[in-house]
């Protein structure tokens, strides 16, 4: 018997089903096992895993077998729901919808659990992703850098079908995208926008291709620029004529696709790249202007001035989307910038060097303000203007590169900042000091958090079927509506 091949999600919610029907409460579990109960509360969450002889003396405690303990199926319908969302929110796909993670605590109903689970299940299977590997993944991501990098970040197509839904909803390309004109938007593509207040919370949105209705929460469920988004990513798979059955190269071109389309919406080619003259010649170019100027995200005024820059204005560049251990999580760039890219060309799950200013912002006590830097490189020096956005978990830094000759037309370009990076050399930042080393060599070790990793690797997730009545739920009773 080896604990490391159970489930410590399900071992955890096994422990507390038989602790409950043993009638103990933690505090008494802990004593009959010498214990303390704030350790067993990580076992039941799932957040540590006991060794086996732990397992024999819980299970001795509560008087069941330990096979009762190790049986790798949730207990209940509702422990495996919230196992499913939990390793579903654990997901890469989920980090890259850019939502929040839902805590299935004790207050949420079991109903709404299972629209949110049956939801993430058929996202998964219409993603095309169960099917590929890791190495093909990466194949198809580094095809879809490559097609972008090829257009200097610009796709034409995909402008030419923003402005059309532009003149479709009335708006005139000035100021903020606004309720009215999503509504006409929706209405000339042939569907009624309808708030509801029973919306899952992990969709964005839902359509009922039979009755012609786009379903999105209440505006008190998701604030107007979500919802914004969320609206015109999903129309813009019918806008832009996508497959629905798309193979793995297909599905991850025709997302990025979808993400181009609601920022071109949301901000105007025209008029960002008017202001964006004007900056110039002021030598003023900052991406906090394009945010404010038509309420979207920093990423996404980030990744619109990126799109537009080497097209309009001749300026070449790079975006990186960067988390707190400095891993890339999405990533462009034209200007030959020495960010280390995967064998395909792909940035995402690359790290960055420790002197870059996406990891000098986040590690910074002023981490929410606007960081300037200039990076000396094997390639050439830098200027970078980096970001984290507050109130946005987890945090994430966004950062927009230049080569040091077009640096003079951006704000901040005046920052003293500078660091050196030799990246990809070890000695930059990923080996230690020589004098540390000979100090602590054979010293130290280190336990990795490892196990999670290892579990998904070696088995599929074991997902609960996916129940379509209860999805479905929704649709029916507004159907009538």
């Amino acid at each position: 018997m080896d604990s490391q091949h159970h489930d410590p999600l399900v071992l955890g919610r096994r422990l507390r089903h038989h602790r409950r029907s043993a009638g103990l409460t933690l505090d008494q579990l802990a004593a009959k096992v010498g214990k303390q109960a704030p350790f067993l509360s990580l076992l039941e969450n799932g957040h540590k895993e006991p060794k086996v002889t732990l397992i024999v003396e819980l299970a001795n405690a509560l008087g069941v077998d330990v096979t009762e303990l190790l049986d790798p199926t949730p207990p209940s319908r509702r422990d495996a729901l919230e196992v499913s969302l939990m390793r579903s929110q654990g997901s890469a796909l989920f980090d890259s919808l850019d939502l929040p993670a839902i805590k299935p605590t004790a207050k949420m109903d079991t109903k709404t659990l299972s629209h949110i689970v049956g939801l993430h299940d058929v996202l998964r299977e219409r993603s095309s992703l169960d099917a590929a590997g890791p190495e093909e993944i990466r194949r198809a991501n580094g095809a879809v850098h490559t097609h972008l990098i090829e257009r200097d970040g610009y796709l034409e197509d995909v402008e030419k079908a923003a402005r059309a839904a532009l003149a479709s909803s009335g708006h005139d390309g000035e100021g903020p995208f606004n309720s009215r004109n999503l509504l006409d938007l929706t209405s000339s593509a042939g569907f009624e926008l309808t708030p509801i207040d029973d919306m899952p919370g992990f969709a964005r949105s839902i359509i009922d291709t039979e009755n012609r209705r786009l379903y999105i929460a209440q505006r008190n469920e998701l604030r107007t620029r979500q919802a914004r988004k969320a609206v015109l990513q999903t129309l813009a798979g019918f806008l832009l004529d996508h497959e629905t059955e798309p193979d793995l190269d297909t599905f991850l071109l025709q997302r990025m696709e979808t993400a181009y389309f609601a920022a071109a919406v949301l901000a105007p080619e025209d008029s960002v790249v008017a202001r964006l003259m004007v900056a110039k010649e002021n030598h003023d170019i900052d991406v906090e202007d394009v945010k404010e100027a038509f309420y979207i995200s920093y990423e996404m005024a980030g990744w619109r001035t990126a799109n537009l820059l080497t097209r309009h204005l001749g300026i070449r560049c790079h975006l990186v989307v960067s988390n707190e251990l400095g891993t890339i999580v999405k990533g462009y760039a034209n200007d030959e910038v020495p960010v280390q890219r995967d064998e395909h060309g792909g940035m995402e799950t690359q790290r960055l060097c420790r002197w870059w200013g996406s990891r000098a912002t986040l590690e910074s006590p002023d981490r929410f303000g606007t960081h300037h830097q200039y990076t000396d490189t094997p390639v050439g020096t830098y200027f970078c203007t980096t970001h984290v956005e507050a109130g946005r978990e987890p945090a994430r830094a966004i950062t927009l590169g230049v080569p040091f000759s077009e640096a003079r037309w951006f704000r901040g370009r005046d920052t003293e900042t500078r660091m050196k990076s030799t990246c990809p050399d070890p000695a930059c930042c990923r080996l230690p000091e020589d004098s540390l080393d000979e100090r602590w060599r054979d010293k130290v070790i280190v336990s990795a958090r490892s196990q999670d990793r290892i579990l998904g690797l070696l088995a599929p997730d074991p997902y609960p079927e996916l129940d379509m009545p209860e999805v479905l739920a929704v649709i029916e009773a507004h159907a009538a509506d």
